[in-house]
C-alpha cells in the first residue's frame, strides 16, 4: 500500500489537463458549468458520456445550473424540510455530522424517505427530475439508488476538514489501509456518487463546498485526510463557487473538499444532499423503499407525467432475493420492484392491488 505524500498530490493537481468539455456553458476555476434551466441542454448519451470522463478523469466535479429549475417545487420541499428539522428539536432527536462538531448545523437523515412518507405528490413533483435521472446514470449505470439527507449550515457554522466520501473515506485511515490498491483506486469511487441541490442562494460568504479538482485520481488520497500537511494543502488550493436555488452540484465521492465556513449573519445553507448508490454496492442509509412505494404509487397513477420519480423510490436492482421462492422465470433475474411499479402503473393496477403484489413478492425475497 501507499504511503501518501504532498509532493505526489502537488504534482497531480497542478499538473492535470482536464478534458475537453464541449457541452459545458462555461469552466469556472476549472469546473465544468453546464446551463440546465429548460432540462437536458444537449444528447443525452452525448451528456452522459462527457460528465462521466469529468468524474472520472477531468475536475471530478461539475455544477449543474438550474438542474432544479422549478423555486416553487424547491421552496415546498424547503419547508417540508424546514418541519422535520423543528420537529427534531422540539424532540431533542436527530442531528449529529460526520465531519462537523455537533450543533453547527442541522441534519435530517433519511430526507429521502420522510420527503416521500410526509407529501408523496411533492416528492414526485421533485424528484420527477429527468437531469437528476441523467447524472446518475452517467456514473453509476441504471437501477441506482437514491438516498438523501438534508444539511442547513447554520451561520456561524465552521468548514468541515478536507475528506473523501463513503465507502472508504468513512474508515480511518488505518481501517482504510486493509483494502487493496485495485479498492482503492477502482472500485470504493465508483461505487457512489455525491451530490447537492441548493435550496437557497449560496453567495461565498455562506460558506458552499471547497473543491479540490482532479484530487480523486491521488491512489493514496484516502489515507491523507486527517494529516496537517494535506489539510494545509487542501485549504490552499481549493476551489469554492458561489451556487443559486436550484443549483446541484455533483462529485466523484473521491474528490478532496469539505463544506465552508458560513461567515454570513443570517443565511440558513440549506442543501438536499445526495448520496446516490450503484445497484451493485451498499447505500449507507437503510431506507424503506416499500413504503414508500406504496405512498407514491397512487400519486404517479394520476400524474404519470411525473412517472420518472419511480427511480428515486422504488428498488431497480432483482438482487438479493431468495431464489427457492423467487427464482429467475424467463430471464436471467426476477423482476424488481422497479420493475412491478411499472407494470402496475402502464396496466393502472387500483393502488390495493398494487400494494398487495407489492408486499407478496417482497415477502418471497425473505431468506
Amino acid at each position: 500500500m501507499w504511503q501518501p505524500e504532498i509532493d505526489d498530490l502537488a504534482r497531480l493537481v497542478r499538473a492535470a489537463e482536464a478534458p475537453l468539455t464541449p457541452l459545458a456553458a462555461a469552466s469556472l476555476q476549472g469546473v465544468p458549468v453546464y446551463d440546465c434551466a429548460t432540462g437536458l441542454p444537449h444528447d443525452r448519451a452525448a451528456l452522459m458520456a462527457e460528465w462521466a470522463t469529468v468524474f472520472a478523469e477531468g475536475a471530478g466535479v461539475l455544477v449543474l445550473r438550474q438542474a432544479f429549475a422549478e423555486h416553487a417545487i424547491v421552496d415546498a420541499a424547503t419547508a417540508r424540510f424546514r418541519e422535520m428539522i423543528d420537529e427534531q428539536r422540539r424532540s431533542g432527536t436527530g442531528g449529529g455530522d460526520h465531519f462537523a462538531r455537533p450543533g453547527a448545523n442541522d441534519r435530517v437523515w433519511n430526507a429521502l424517505q420522510k420527503l416521500c412518507l410526509r407529501d408523496p405528490a411533492l416528492f414526485a413533483a421533485y424528484y420527477a427530475n429527468p437531469v437528476l435521472d441523467a447524472v446518475c446514470e452517467a456514473w453509476l449505470g441504471p437501477h441506482w439508488q437514491l438516498t438523501s439527507q438534508v444539511n442547513c449550515v447554520n451561520p456561524g457554522g465552521a468548514a468541515q476538514t478536507a475528506h473523501r466520501d463513503y465507502h472508504l473515506g468513512f474508515m480511518d485511515a488505518a481501517q482504510a489501509a486493509r483494502y487493496p490498491a485495485h479498492v482503492h483506486t477502482m472500485l470504493s469511487p465508483r461505487l457512489t456518487l455525491q451530490g447537492a441541490v441548493a435550496h437557497v442562494d449560496m453567495p461565498l460568504a455562506s460558506g458552499p463546498t471547497l473543491y479540490l479538482p482532479h484530487s480523486q485520481k491521488f491512489p493514496a488520497g484516502y489515507l491523507a485526510p486527517g494529516q496537517p500537511g494535506f489539510q494545509a494543502f487542501f485549504d490552499a488550493h481549493h476551489v469554492q463557487l458561489p451556487l443559486a436555488q436550484g443549483d446541484a452540484v455533483f462529485f466523484n465521492p473521491a474528490l478532496m473538499h469539505a463544506a465552508g465556513h458560513n461567515r454570513s449573519s443570517s443565511i440558513l445553507r440549506l442543501a438536499n444532499l445526495l448520496q446516490v448508490s450503484s445497484a451493485f454496492g451498499r447505500a449507507m442509509e437503510a431506507v424503506d423503499r416499500e413504503a414508500m412505494s406504496i405512498a407514491l404509487y397512487p400519486v404517479l397513477l394520476e400524474r404519470p407525467q411525473l412517472r420518472l420519480a419511480l427511480r428515486c423510490c422504488a428498488e431497480g436492482y432483482a438482487f438479493p432475493t431468495n431464489l427457492d421462492l423467487d427464482p429467475p422465470l424467463g430471464g436471467l433475474a426476477p423482476p424488481s420492484a422497479q420493475a412491478l411499479m411499472a407494470e402496475a402503473l402502464d396496466q393502472r393496477w387500483p393502488p390495493a392491488r398494487f400494494e398487495a403484489e407489492l408486499r407478496r413478492r417482497a415477502a418471497l425475497r425473505q431468506a
